[in-house]
């Protein structure tokens, strides 16, 4: 179906209201719900007290004795009919070090025998190209990106491992992405970077943001560690 003709409006609890765009992975849908952010941000609604945009959908967090949810609505409504006149700031494109295969890429080869290509043209594949970053989640940092090459498109491991280190870089589906910090994950691993991607201590605190883009670029493993000093 794609983009809804009609948003959709989902009760989230007593705090939380849902705004549903559309049904799958696309830009277009994930720019109407960065454009529909942006102007609640620029609205400043009273009673508003966090926008947490995804994929296809956006979460809005409220006090219902400061706004009702119809009052809520209604200006939700408003906002979107003049959404187009909502500017986007220019897209960044952050570049990513990556140490692709051994240690830091466990899964490289064998999404390379997936594809039936070499591990190198694996490589090739995922540095071919900038990445839109459509969402910040999972974890603090951790950005969804995609969408990857045709021919790199791989499902998830069977069985996820417990522990994924920081830095990893993987691939899932037409996805890819970087596990910001240690934690459990089912994504094939094919590399790591030594970059930062989440400051508590900053705001923003994450270095990627929704609707920038950033591309992949192998370097040695002398260079991951001079980078990592």
């Amino acid at each position: 179906m794609g983009l809804y003709s009609k948003t959709l409006y989902f009760l989230m609890g007593d705090r939380g209201l849902l705004l549903e765009f559309g049904d799958e992975i696309s830009r277009e849908i994930n720019e109407k719900v960065k454009r529909m952010a942006l102007a609640i941000q620029a609205e400043i609604l009273e009673g508003v007290i966090e926008t947490v945009p995804t994929y296809r959908s956006l979460l809005i967090i409220y006090n219902p004795t400061v706004l009702p949810i119809e009052g809520l609505k209604k200006r939700l409504e408003l906002i979107e009919e003049g959404l187009q006149q909502t500017p986007l700031p220019e897209p960044s494109l952050i570049h990513i070090p990556v140490v692709y295969g051994g240690i830091h890429g466990p899964d490289l080869e064998g999404v390379a025998k997936y594809h039936r290509i070499s591990p190198e043209e694996v490589i090739r594949l995922h540095c071919s190209k900038p990445y839109l970053i459509y969402m910040i989640g999972f974890m603090p940092g951790f950005p969804y990106m995609g969408e990857l090459p045709q021919a790199l498109v791989t499902p998830r491991l069977k069985t996820p491992r417990l522990i994924v280190p920081k830095g990893s870089v993987a691939i899932a589906q037409k996805q890819t992405g970087i596990y910001s910090m240690e934690s459990p994950g089912g994504w094939q691993i094919l590399g790591r970077t030594p970059v930062e991607l989440f400051y508590p201590e900053k705001d923003p605190p994450a270095l990627l943001r929704m609707g920038g883009f950033a591309q992949f670029y192998p370097v040695t493993e002398k260079e991951f560690e001079n980078w990592s000093e």
